[in-house]
């Protein structure tokens, strides 16, 4: 199944949760993708996984970026039956206090990414069994994938970076 026809599935079952599909541009490397409610988040990717005609049963990535007016949160998928797959975007734009459904009582992959994605970049994700950072000490002082974000000199005394 093809991206369009993906995207029109997800339209006609989420409606106005379903934002755009976008190609790359021409010439470029990327993923075409269909933008999606954060608000709908889990209500989506269930459907994905679980529609017989999409099958989406492998969780290949979740990354977080950041915009300088909004974050995203961006799915990977794939379908192990079918051999389709698709990239879903999660717009947030309340930088302040990010927040999404979590994704792993769905795929168990998802536990460690959105806690990589909150370690880095700040996003909670609602309803996560073990919400903690992963790879920064639990006092870490920012989000260090954030553009915003401020090198610490020091921490507990010890230099840190150059």
């Amino acid at each position: 199944m093809d991206n369009k026809t993906i995207y029109e599935k997800l339209k006609q079952k989420f409606q106005d949760a379903i934002g755009a599909l976008k190609e790359p541009p021409a010439g470029s490397h990327g993923d075409p993708f269909i933008e999606v409610s954060a608000e709908k988040i889990h209500s989506i990717l269930k459907f994905l996984k679980e529609e017989p005609e999409l099958l989406f049963d492998n969780l290949l990535c979740i990354s977080g970026v950041d915009y300088p007016d909004r974050l995203e949160v961006v799915y990977h998928f794939h379908s192990y039956t079918h051999l389709h797959k698709v990239v879903l975007k999660a717009l947030l734009t309340d930088k302040t206090k990010p927040e999404i459904d979590t994704v792993s009582d769905l795929w168990k992959g998802a536990n460690w990414l959105e806690r990589e994605i909150y370690d880095l970049f700040g996003i909670t994700f609602k309803n996560h069994p073990d919400l903690r950072r992963i790879l920064l000490p639990d006092d870490w002082e920012g989000y260090p994938l954030r553009k915003d974000y401020k090198h610490q000199d020091y921490w507990h005394g010890i230099k840190v970076g150059m």
